[in-house]
């Protein structure tokens, strides 16, 4: 698998970089072997129009704005362009019916499941079961429950020999890691971490994770060399946690940054 990194924060923002330059944070977004989207904060802003025009399936993990951020833009950068069937929209029943209603209403946005008609939309919903595996395009799914403030799941995706697990935005959970602890192929693991250890409160009240949260999570796993990936940090902090992130010591973990390529 090749996870391009089009986005990996839990906001937006333009940062000084600390070498005297700027770095732009983007919402999550992380595009796998060039069909597929986990999560769409930045589908829009990190792609071109070529680009876009190859995706075929989103795996949503939840219905918060800064994962469903591009879609509204994605699909009227395609609408009148679709030649292959619309884009595939994954997730829970819940989630599909919140952007019914919250955004593809035709009051936020209109809704590209119908328009410009129903056999040419760009967008088609798809639900699919908690723990129950699906495939398509040479991957294979598993979305697992997670604790978040609304319906979110993190998923298992797997191509070939290799696995990798996409926590979602969750705070303390327990399914996501024994599922994740029985999977034979699993060579990678990318998990948020939203806030700084002094933001606890904040970060358990809104279903978010600490680095000294995280520690506590990825040894749920009961493998401490296995390489991990942090996401979904706040950009105001992003220094900050990735400093604490630094003192754990951990021997593969690594902080994702924009436009980054991960080979799994």
């Amino acid at each position: 698998m090749i996870i391009r990194v089009l986005g990996c924060h839990g906001s937006e923002l333009t940062v000084v970089d600390g070498k005297g330059g700027t770095h732009e944070c983007r919402t999550c977004g992380f595009l796998v072997n060039e069909i597929c989207m986990v999560d769409a904060g930045s589908v829009s802003a990190g792609l071109q129009e070529i680009e876009q025009g190859k995706i075929r399936h989103v795996l949503l993990s939840h219905a918060h704005f800064d994962h469903i951020k591009g879609l509204p833009l994605l699909a009227d950068n395609l609408v009148g362009r679709v030649q292959n069937g619309p884009v595939k929209i994954r997730a829970l029943s819940e989630v599909l019916d919140d952007l019914r209603r919250h955004i593809f209403n035709d009051v936020v946005f209109p809704d590209f499941t119908r328009l410009p008609t129903v056999n040419s939309a760009p967008l088609a919903y798809h639900a699919f079961d908690e723990e129950k595996a699906f495939t398509f395009d040479n991957l294979e799914v598993t979305a697992v429950r997670v604790n978040h403030i609304v319906p979110t799941v993190g998923f298992i995706v797997r191509q070939g020999d290799s696995a990798l697990l996409y926590s979602g935005d969750t705070s303390e959970t327990r399914r996501i890691w024994e599922v994740a602890a029985r999977e034979p192929r699993l060579k990678a693991a990318f998990i948020e971490t939203s806030f700084p250890n002094d933001l606890r409160d904040l970060a358990k009240v809104s279903g978010h994770l600490t680095p000294e949260m995280f520690a506590r999570e990825f040894a749920k796993l009961g493998r401490p060399d296995l390489p991990v990936y942090i996401y979904h940090l706040k950009p105001s902090y992003r220094h900050v946690i990735a400093a604490e992130l630094k003192r754990l010591n951990l021997p593969n973990l690594h902080v994702l940054e924009e436009d980054q390529v991960v080979r799994i």
